[in-house]
């Protein structure tokens, strides 16, 4: 495995972090969303003072890249002659359609922001580490479920009302559920949790609560209202609980359904479902890509960056189109891309179809969303690997076969995609090596030369087609052939092509 230095702070306009291209800020637009002259204007400034790339996080954030101490400070001083404001302290996020989804369950915005200035006014920004974010969702058509938090509260519908069903750690499929309780008190255990976590330790995070905190924070508050709160696990469906119970007997009900593995059946069950953020096949988040009615009948269009980035005057033609076109608004979106609001309906043709021709993402089935790759070579001197080739040669010549996440990562940093995937493609000192069901920072099974690696993997499809039952899936298929395997397939394509 390669050597890598840890990652430290994330890379805030005030704080830029060292990457292998340089410096790296990272901003979010307090209003949510920019001018599309606004947009233009930083990416002018990111060419001028960086590299020229521009990217759009996984989370929804926007990044510039290749930055030194002298030109992030400039870029800084741009961003302000602007007049963007951005966000700083603890991440607390919502939908990037909040407020203008007509299926969202409620607006969550003005609980956001109840709990960011709770965060402030208990000076936690400081104790906390860089990392712990907050997420409320609103629910709607994009939701929150596959970005990771702290702290999660996802509003529910119940009667005429609705509550929040609060949770930590994780993705929406394996968040912890605490309690389903009313906006206030929602806030007070979302804070309550961070508080928790601040004492541990900037290194802390809410998976490091221990289950005596876990219960305390699902007792914090009882159920509210209690008249109108049946069991709302999907599983159960309403089934009646006492529109009497006390106080503590509902708190109690909450700590038994955050940490009891044998709830009695007559009690209120534990969240389940999409209730509580889980899906029962994993997180299944609608991609922000093509479409979507949002309120008085207008839409939002979205349009995503290939791997999260473009260089910054592609970028500027797609937001000069726009202007021309009618849009007001562009927001950025998690899952590496940007929303066009504000244009007539007539104008998405034509704006998906300049977005098109400049080489962004205007389909949800397009082959390169399924791949996540870093800049990787020649832009990050800690890239080993030309990722983002490596990653267009896959998914041109192997789209039939990408129902699975494919990591293409320039070294075992895994910036890109922290997490395991199915198949991570990783630079190091051997070339590109071949994990399976991992992340980048685990040993990989095979090697083979980083120019030939698009190669090996045309070789382990062709496996996958010829292997593959009718009806299975590519994935399924991955798990079934396993992962020595697989390797054997990626590894010695090269030799069997020799021979």
């Amino acid at each position: 495995m390669n050597a890598f230095s840890r990652r430290g702070a994330c890379p805030a306009l005030s704080a830029p972090m060292q990457t292998g291209d340089g410096l790296l800020v990272r901003l979010n637009p307090v209003a949510g969303g920019l001018a599309p002259k606004l947009l233009i204007g930083l990416c002018e400034t990111a060419l001028r003072h960086g590299n020229g790339i521009m990217e759009v996080t996984a989370r929804g954030s926007l990044q510039i890249r290749g930055l030194t101490a002298e030109s992030a400070a400039q870029l800084a001083g741009e961003v302000n002659a602007l007049g963007i404001a951005v966000r700083t302290g603890v991440p607390v996020e919502t939908g990037p359609l909040a407020g203008l989804d007509p299926q969202e369950i409620a607006d969550p915005r003005a609980l956001a922001d109840r709990i960011r200035a709770e965060v402030e006014e208990a000076g936690l920004t400081a104790r906390l580490g860089p990392k712990v974010s907050v997420v409320v969702n609103g629910g709607g058509q994009l939701s929150m479920d596959a970005v990771t938090a702290d702290v999660r509260l996802r509003a529910v519908s119940i009667g005429d009302g609705v509550v929040w069903a609060v949770s930590v750690g994780g993705d929406g499929r394996s968040t912890k559920p605490l309690a389903t309780v009313d906006a206030d008190a929602a806030r007070d255990i979302a804070v309550a949790a961070l508080r928790m976590v601040a004492e541990k330790g900037r290194e802390a995070h809410a998976r490091d609560l221990s289950e005596r905190q876990l219960a305390s924070l699902a007792g914090w508050h009882s159920v509210t209202p209690p008249s109108v709160l049946p069991d709302i696990s999907p599983a159960r469906g309403e089934i009646s609980s006492s529109s009497a119970a006390s106080r503590s007997e509902m708190s109690a009900v909450a700590v038994t359904s955050a940490i009891s593995e044998n709830t009695d059946d007559s009690s209120i069950s534990p969240l389940a479902g999409e209730m509580s953020g889980r899906t029962e096949g994993g997180v299944q988040d609608r991609r922000p890509i093509g479409l979507f009615l949002i309120t008085d009948d207008a839409t939002a269009l979205g349009i995503a960056l290939p791997y999260g980035s473009m260089p910054a005057d592609k970028l500027i033609a797609l937001a000069q189109s726009a202007i021309t076109l009618g849009a007001t608004e562009i927001r950025l979106a998690p899952g590496r891309a940007l929303l066009f609001l504000g244009q007539p309906s007539t104008a998405n043709d034509p704006l998906q179809a300049t977005a098109a021709a400049l080489g962004f993402v205007t389909s949800a089935t397009d082959p390169r969303t399924r791949i996540a790759a870093c800049p990787g070579t020649p832009a990050c001197t800690s890239g080993r690997i030309a990722t983002r080739d490596i990653a267009e040669t896959i998914a041109a010549e192997n789209a039939d076969i990408l129902d699975f996440t494919l990591h293409i990562s320039g070294c075992a940093k895994g910036c890109a995609h922290p997490g395991p995937a199915a198949l991570t493609i990783v630079g190091g000192e051997n070339g590109a090596g071949l994990v399976v069901n991992a992340t980048a920072k685990a040993l990989p099974a095979g090697y083979r030369p980083g120019y030939d690696a698009a190669r090996g993997i045309s070789h382990v499809a062709a496996e996958m087609r010829s292997a593959r039952f009718q009806g299975e899936t590519a994935a399924a298929c991955l798990t079934r052939l396993g992962p020595a395997a697989i390797a054997e397939t990626y590894r010695q394509a090269q030799t069997k092509k020799r021979k």
